[in-house]
């Protein structure tokens, strides 16, 4: 998906506000190189994506998919919203019955090519997986863009997305009969362990960084869960959803420094009194991760919605 550092990382609740006056200033360390990917407004690139696989694969409910077999046990013709490199494809199609054809979507064509190159061959019970790439825009989808097709699935999208895309969004599903599966939208929750104090102005800072006007668009970052369930509720779907967090540990280490770069980079962006601490207080993160005594657990949720 072509998205910003807010998408698929989390921030912990509550509202944004300044560093807290009461913490003493540290001195200035030298500032860690910060991926591309981590940098305010760069796209989603192949390297983080594939960082976050794994976690990604290990986090999503499956008993939704479960629920999604019994009650749509042959979904058929999937759209696949900010594709990316393909992992929802990867992770579903092999845990679903029957034919599949998989339309993937995302404004990158690079991430594009390499997900039509991965995409599983075989389903669940053996049957052959097909697909295609296709540019959608996923902010005017109606219930007309989506005749023929059974299944919506998103990964890390809704957080991007405003109050009244997420409605259409909802509304279209609903309106052509499709299943959505959307998992992995952000909640505004993370624990750091062992804590520090500046965890919590930073991880309001993050919050407020998703949740910032872009082009004219209000995001709805960690409010697009509750905001998916309402409207998909509301236009007439059944409605389940499950917790979906990051464990990262001992065995995620890339994943965590990475993250860390993206968390800190835009709470520093949204944050300017923040941004004075940011570079020492990185590097500390950065080192506790490196050593392997970094604990970080990020909310998410994942929804089905059926007709």
């Amino acid at each position: 998906m072509d998205a910003d550092v807010a998408t698929g990382a989390a921030g912990a609740g509550g509202p944004a506000h300044p560093a807290d006056p009461g913490l003493s200033s540290e001195p200035t360390a030298p500032r860690p190189r910060t991926p591309e990917h981590a940098l305010p407004g760069a796209p989603a690139a192949s390297d983080w994506l594939a960082l976050r696989e794994k976690a990604d694969a290990e986090a999503r409910a499956i008993d939704l998919v479960e629920d999604l077999r019994a009650g749509h046990p042959a979904p058929g013709r999937i759209l696949d919203l900010g594709a990316g490199t393909g992992s929802m494809a990867r992770w579903l199609a092999p845990r679903m019955p029957g034919p599949q054809h998989w339309v993937l979507t995302d404004r990158d064509p690079a991430l594009l090519a390499e997900a039509h190159d991965r995409l599983p061959t075989a389903a669940r019970d053996g049957s052959p997986v097909t697909g295609e790439v296709r540019r959608v825009d996923i902010t005017t989808l109606r219930a007309e863009d989506l005749a023929g097709h059974d299944l919506v699935t998103a990964s890390a999208l809704l957080d991007v997305l405003t109050a009244e895309e997420v409605d259409g969004l909802a509304a279209a599903c609903v309106g052509a009969g499709c299943a959505a599966l959307l998992t992995l939208t952000v909640v505004g929750q993370v624990r750091i362990e062992p804590a520090e104090p500046r965890d919590l102005p930073v991880a309001a800072a993050f919050d407020a960084h998703q949740q910032r006007v872009v082009g004219g668009r209000r995001l709805l970052g960690p409010d697009a869960a509750t905001a998916a369930e309402d409207a998909f509720a509301r236009h007439g779907a059944h409605v389940r959803s499950r917790s979906s967090p990051w464990h990262l540990g001992l065995d995620d280490v890339d994943l965590v420094v990475a993250w860390l770069h993206g968390w800190v980079a835009a709470a520093a962006a949204q944050d300017p009194d923040l941004a004075r601490h940011a570079d020492a207080y990185l590097a500390r993160r950065l080192e506790a991760a490196e050593e392997g005594r970094l604990r970080v657990t990020v909310g998410h949720l994942d929804l089905l919605a059926m007709p």
